[in-house]
């Protein structure tokens, strides 16, 4: 059972309500559930909204007149569940060129408020209600935000978007990316046996593609509580496009899968379509004088190619190789993840800045982490052989010098040191978070040898974390292994469970809690243990609570 504000709504009739109704839950075969995906009709994937200011949200659905063509949506929203006095709503048109999906804004709402809207089909059906929340103006003594990242629909059940959904404590949700991912069924799930969910079957490569795709993640009954529940604020990540996306291509894009322009620009365009994110490729929420949100793009805009650290394994002698890189092109300032143009803006921005925390969102780690020799012994036997390389890969690179992983932050230290400095320079506090790794994280984000920030690391929904490698080892082993001196960012580590971090932000305190899902192989919305830690104004270095 799923509880969107006080109404449980059980798994089926989510399903019902998206528009399958029973029988297409108990169809045999992919085919058959593929046909119903593409078949319907109607308000096919509830409701969402995103956008929140605070006077206006944008508001999302989906409808497919019967016939297929374009259609004239409008909603209303209200302060009140019952619809008692509308306060506002809008209309549009949509069709087959946006893939029917509908996206108003709303202007002219009370600041702070909670708000639930529905909308109207042309033939008077009325979607399922929706809720949302405007920001708030002027003093504010707290705010809370559930953050999510890395949700693979292959392994398993989307737990903790029902847990998040099922709470009362929650005013704004963030997406850090990797909102679903691209590969083929039975590739990088594994084939594990909530693969058949995923459609199409093979990887997306194009605009039908990747419609298809959202259009069997969407239809996810918790994925479909969250959204229903909460204004949601989505940043990408890579596979949103293709793992590991930068600029000018993708690792997992090769050159018999088309041009990546036109991969990329389809990737985009359905994300804009299927989620309640505006065209902006970057912006600022103000939350009261509390804090200001910076949603970024570090990915598909402008990111530069990351290096390849299996490459310098490949040299005659690595090590001279990973210490030539170190002291060469590993400090390249044209290395970039952000671009000039949205640096330029984020530092504009900082100075300007009058909110007590400043929340930056992006999708990879920033802390440094350093791999010791220790960490091979935190690798399972059976684990394949592609996992010990990459270790061994890390513990080399880090006898340079070097962080394990280019993919991050840690390939490009130029980038990181101006985007520190800056918030320096401009007396930030300074939050950090983010998603990809699928573990969890808290890291101290100094820059020249002074405390600038801090940063949060989500773990993942339902990817696998490190525990996929370490199987039959302690958790607190590798933890251990991972917390040791040549680490001195890294102030805690999670490598083995799911779930979602809940950021309570005061003017005493910015509070994290990574809260861990008992289980993600069958529907449930139980916890284990949380953890939490702080940071408090002004001493930019975390604190354990």
């Amino acid at each position: 059972m799923i509880r969107i504000a006080d109404q449980l709504i059980d798994r089926r009739q989510l399903f019902a309500t998206a528009g399958f109704g029973i029988a297409g839950l108990i169809l045999p075969g992919g085919a058959a559930m593929a046909q119903a995906l593409l078949g319907l009709t109607g308000f096919t994937h509830n409701v969402a909204s995103g956008e929140p200011g605070p006077d206006s949200v944008l508001l999302w659905t989906r409808y497919v007149p019967a016939a297929g063509g374009p259609a004239k949506v409008r909603v209303e929203i209200s302060e009140s569940r019952d619809f008692a006095r509308v306060v506002g709503g809008g209309q549009m048109v949509t069709g087959p060129w946006r893939d029917h999906t509908v996206k108003i804004t709303v202007d002219g709402l009370a600041p702070g408020k909670w708000h639930w809207y529905r909308f109207i089909g042309p033939d008077g059906a009325i979607s399922p209600v929706g809720r949302t929340k405007t920001l708030p103006v002027g003093k504010t003594a707290k705010f809370d935000i559930a953050i999510f990242s890395c949700a693979n629909l292959g392994y398993g059940e989307f737990n903790a978007y029902g847990h998040a959904a099922a709470r009362d404590d929650i005013d704004l949700v963030l997406h850090m990316g990797d909102y679903f991912y691209e590969y083929a069924r039975g590739g990088y799930d594994s084939g594990t046996k909530f693969a058949q969910r995923i459609f199409p079957a093979g990887e997306i490569l194009n605009l039908a593609d990747y419609r298809l795709r959202y259009a069997s993640y969407r239809s996810d009954p918790q994925l479909q509580a969250l959204h229903a529940a909460y204004p949601m604020i989505p940043n990408t990540d890579d596979h949103e496009g293709a793992n590991d996306s930068w600029e000018g291509g993708a690792q997992n894009h090769q050159a018999d899968e088309g041009d990546w322009t036109n991969r990329k620009l389809a990737a985009m365009q359905v994300w804009r379509e299927w989620l309640p994110v505006g065209e902006q490729p970057w912006k600022t929420y103000e939350i009261g004088d509390l804090a200001t949100y910076y949603r970024t793009d570090t990915r598909m805009i402008a990111r530069s190619k990351p290096y390849d650290a299996g490459s310098f394994m490949r040299a005659a002698d690595p090590a001279k190789a990973f210490a030539e890189f170190h002291d060469g092109p590993w400090r390249d300032p044209a290395m970039t993840m952000l671009g000039t143009e949205q640096e330029s803006w984020l530092y504009h921005r900082f100075a300007q800045e009058k909110a007590l925390w400043s929340v930056l969102g992006v999708g990879t780690n920033m802390g440094y982490n350093y791999l010791p020799e220790t960490a091979m012994a935190t690798i399972s036997p059976d684990s394949p052989q592609r996992n010990r390389d990459y270790v061994k890969t890390g513990v080399t690179a880090a006898k340079a010098g070097l962080p394990y992983n280019f993919d991050n932050w840690g390939g490009y230290p130029a980038a990181r040191s101006r985007l520190l400095g800056a918030a320096q320079r401009h007396g930030r506090d300074l939050v950090v978070v983010t998603g990809d790794s699928h573990n969890g994280w808290a890291y101290d984000l100094p820059e020249g040898g002074k405390p600038a920030g801090v940063e949060f690391g989500g773990h993942s929904v339902t990817s696998p974390g490190f525990e996929q490698s370490t199987k039959g080892i302690d958790p607190k082993t590798v933890a251990a292994a991972l917390m040791n001196a040549s680490n001195p960012e890294l102030r805690w580590v999670d490598t083995s469970n799911r779930g979602y971090m809940r950021l309570s932000l005061t003017p005493q305190a910015a509070t994290n809690e990574w809260v861990f899902m008992d289980t993600v192989l069958d529907l449930s919305r139980g916890t284990k243990e949380s953890k939490r830690m702080r940071v408090r104004p002004g001493r930019r270095t975390l604190e354990a609570v």
